[in-house]
C-alpha cells in the first residue's frame, strides 16, 4: 500500500509538458504542403493578374474597376506577406535561419486575422477567378495565422504547462474519500 501511496503523491504536483506543436507542425510534411500551396498561389494569382486579369479589368465599368484595382492590391499584399512568413518558417527548418533571426524577421511581416471588407462597391461583379482567388487567399491566411499565433505563444512563453487531464477528478475523488490510499 505504501508504493501506490507515494507513487500517487508524485503523481499529484506533477504537470504534463506541452508539446510545441507549432514548431513540431512547421518541421512536418503537412507544413510542406502548405508552403507548397502558398507558394503556387502566388505564382498563380501573379500569372493570372498579369495575363487574363488584364484583359478582365479593361472590360470593367468604372465603379468594378476601382474594386478590381483595389482587391488586386489587397490579394498582392495579402499573397507577399504569407510568402514571406512561410519563407522564413522554411529558413528556419532548413537551418539558414536562427530562432531569434526569425523573429526579428517575423516583425517584418504584418499577419493579422483576415476581415473581408464587403462593402467595395462593384465587388460582386468582380471576374470569377479574381473571387477565387481571393478566396483561396483568405483560406491560406486564415490557417497561417492560426499557426502563426501558435508559434509565437509557444516561443514568448505563454503557453503553460497543462495539467494531467484527470488531475481534477483525483483531486475530487480524494477529497470524497479523503481516508482512503488505494489509487
Amino acid at each position: 500500500m505504501s508504493d501506490s501511496s507515494s507513487t500517487r503523491d508524485a503523481n499529484k504536483d506533477e504537470t504534463a509538458e506541452a508539446i510545441p506543436f507549432g514548431a513540431k507542425f512547421t518541421q512536418s510534411d503537412q507544413f510542406m504542403t502548405i508552403f507548397r500551396e502558398g507558394m503556387a498561389l502566388v505564382e498563380d494569382t501573379a500569372a493570372y493578374l498579369d495575363g487574363d486579369g488584364r484583359r478582365d479589368s479593361k472590360d470593367l465599368l468604372p465603379p468594378v474597376s476601382l474594386a478590381y484595382a483595389t482587391e488586386s492590391m489587397r490579394l498582392t499584399t495579402r499573397l507577399m506577406q504569407l510568402a514571406s512568413w512561410l519563407l522564413i518558417r522554411r529558413a528556419v527548418n532548413e537551418g539558414e535561419l536562427t530562432t531569434e533571426e526569425a523573429k526579428e524577421q517575423e516583425h517584418k511581416v504584418r499577419l493579422k486575422p483576415y476581415t473581408e471588407d464587403l462593402t467595395t462597391p462593384g465587388r460582386d461583379e468582380l471576374p470569377d477567378r479574381l473571387k477565387e482567388l481571393m478566396h483561396a487567399t483568405a483560406r491560406l491566411h486564415e490557417r497561417v495565422v492560426r499557426l502563426d499565433d501558435l508559434i509565437r505563444s509557444e516561443r514568448d512563453g505563454v503557453v503553460e504547462k497543462a495539467a494531467h487531464p484527470l488531475t481534477n477528478h483525483m483531486e475530487r475523488l480524494r477529497a470524497a474519500f479523503p481516508g482512503d490510499d488505494t489509487p
